[in-house]
C-alpha cells in the first residue's frame, strides 16, 4: 500500500514541507532508509542523517532547525516519535489483518466461534472451547478443552493453551508460548522416588496482557495462576503455578518466578531476575536485571538489586566496595607487615 505525504500529515496532524504528493509504501528507520521509504527523526544524534537519508519522507518534530537542505519530503509533528509509533500501530494492524477459516483446521462442534474470526491451517479448537469475536488463532496453534477466549484476541503461530484455562480480551499470546502447562509439583517418596501431584487448577489471563514467544505460564495446583490486567511478559519467561502477578506489571526476558509468589501491580522486573516462592512483592518495586528475591518486599516503590536483593542504592555502594577490594587487600598486607617489624623492635 502506497501513502502520500499529505495523506500521513493528515492522520498525524502535522504539516507538509516539500512536495505533498511524494509517496511512501515503506518503513524505514533514517539510516538505513532507501527512495519509497518513511522514516522519522526524534533523537538528536541521529540529525546528521537528515541530511544523507535516501528517505522519501520524515517525521520531524515542529521545533527541529534544519542548517542545510534536505532531498525529503517533512512531516512536521508535536512529536515525532509519538507519531512515528501511531503509523507503526496502523501499519501493524493493516499487515496482521486476517479473516477466514483455513483448511485443514480442526473445530470441534462443541466449540463456539465468534464472528470475524481468523483461524489458520492446522489449528486445534477443542470441544467447549468459546472463540470470541475478531479473534485471530494463527496455524499450529492448540486450543484444548473449554477453553475460553475473549474479543479482539491474538494467538500466533504454534500457541498451547490447555484445558480450562481463561484469556480475556486485547490478549496477544506470541509464538511458540504455552499456557497451562502443569506445575512442578511432585510429592517425595521415602525410596527416593517422586510421585506426580496433579495440577488441575488453570490459568486465567486477564485483559490487555502479551505474552512473549517461548514463555510458559503453569496451571494452578489447585485455583489459578492469574495475571491481572495490562501486564506485560517479554520472551522466555518462567511462571510457575498459583503466581499471581498484579495490574500493569512489566516483566522481562528470562525471568522465573517461583509457585505461589505475589507480585504487585506496577512493578518492574528486569531480565534474569529470580523470584522465590511464597513471597510477595509490593506495588511499584523495580528490580534491577540479574538480582535474587528470597524474601518479601514489603516497601512499596522502592528500587532493588543483587543477589539476594538489597535495596539498588545500597547495592550501589556495595559494588564501589568491591571494586576496590584488591587495593584494599594490598594495604591490609602491608599493615601486617608494618605490625610485624613494630612488634620484632
Amino acid at each position: 500500500m502506497q501513502f502520500s505525504a499529505q495523506e500521513i500529515a493528515f492522520i498525524l496532524n502535522g504539516t507538509v514541507e516539500g512536495d505533498p504528493l511524494v509517496s511512501v509504501n515503506q518503513l524505514a528507520k533514517i539510516e538505513e532508509a532507501t527512495n519509497g521509504s518513511l522514516s522519522f527523526l526524534a533523537n538528536p544524534k541521529y540529525e546528521p542523517y537528515i541530511y544523507t537519508t535516501n528517505a522519501s519522507i520524515v517525521i520531524v518534530n515542529n521545533d527541529l532547525v534544519l542548517s542545510e537542505a534536505v532531498k525529503a519530503s517533512l512531516i512536521r509533528v508535536e512529536n515525532a516519535y509519538s507519531a512515528f509509533s501511531v503509523l507503526l500501530e496502523k501499519y501493524n494492524t493493516i499487515k496482521l489483518h486476517k479473516t477466514g477459516i483455513e483448511q485443514p483446521c480442526f473445530i470441534h462442534p462443541s466449540a463456539q466461534v465468534g464472528e470475524n474470526v481468523y483461524i489458520g491451517a492446522f489449528a486445534y479448537i477443542g470441544p467447549g472451547v468459546k472463540l470470541g469475536n475478531n479473534c485471530k488463532v494463527y496455524p499450529n496453534t492448540y486450543i484444548a478443552d473449554n477453553v475460553s477466549i475473549g474479543e479482539h484476541t491474538t494467538l500466533f503461530a504454534g500457541v498451547k493453551v490447555y484445558f480450562d484455562c481463561v484469556l480475556g480480551n486485547n490478549v496477544i499470546v506470541h509464538s511458540g508460548a504455552i499456557i497451562g502447562s502443569d506445575g512442578f509439583g511432585f510429592a517425595p517418596n521415602a525410596d527416593g522416588t517422586y510421585t506426580k501431584v496433579s495440577q488441575i487448577g488453570n490459568v486465567i489471563l486477564e485483559d490487555n496482557v502479551e505474552v512473549g514467544s517461548n514463555t510458559t505460564i503453569d496451571r494452578a495446583t489447585m485455583g489459578s495462576t492469574i495475571i491481572r490486567k495490562g501486564v506485560k511478559l517479554d520472551n522466555l519467561i518462567q511462571i510457575a503455578h498459583n503466581v499471581e502477578i498484579g495490574v500493569n506489571t512489566v516483566i522481562a526476558a528470562q525471568t522465573g518466578v517461583s509457585g505461589s509468589a505475589k507480585i504487585g501491580e506496577n512493578v518492574i522486573l528486569g531480565g534474569q531476575v529470580g523470584v522465590v516462592g511464597h513471597i510477595s512483592i509490593a506495588k511499584g518495586s523495580q528490580v534491577q536485571a540479574q538480582s535474587g528475591i528470597s524474601r518479601s518486599i514489603i516497601d512499596e516503590g522502592k528500587k532493588w538489586a543483587g543477589s539476594p536483593a538489597v535495596s539498588y542504592a545500597n547495592n550501589m555502594r556495595s559494588q564501589v566496595v568491591v571494586q576496590r577490594l584488591p587495593e584494599l587487600e594490598k594495604k591490609v598486607e602491608e599493615l601486617v607487615k608494618i605490625i610485624a617489624e613494630l612488634r620484632k623492635e
